[in-house]
């Protein structure tokens, strides 16, 4: 079974813009209408990459546990996946095809 990370990679990456944006705004002008954008769409993000990682059967403990790190997280465990394989395809299903 192949096991698709794009939104996963997406997520991941909208989680750290979001995150950059809001730090930025906070040090510049502190503009309400930013931080009321920013801060549901990193709050999302940044669920969407946790649940999502945990429920991945191939991720190991140490991406499962890296992806709770706001903003980084996501980015880091995707590293680790790739890095483990959990993108590839089963042998078995290789072989039957």
């Amino acid at each position: 079974m192949t096991v698709h990370l794009r939104p996963l990679r997406i997520a991941a990456h909208t989680e750290l813009i979001s995150l950059v944006v809001m730090l930025a705004n906070i040090a510049t002008a502190h503009l309400e209408p930013v931080s009321s954008l920013m801060g549901p769409t990193h709050g999302c993000a940044y669920l969407f990459v946790v649940i999502a990682t945990w429920r991945l059967s191939r991720a190991t403990t140490t991406a499962k546990a890296v992806a709770v790190i706001p903003g980084v997280g996501g980015l880091l465990a995707l590293r680790l996946l790739d890095r483990s394989g959990a993108t590839r395809t089963d042998p078995e299903e290789a072989t039957q095809s």
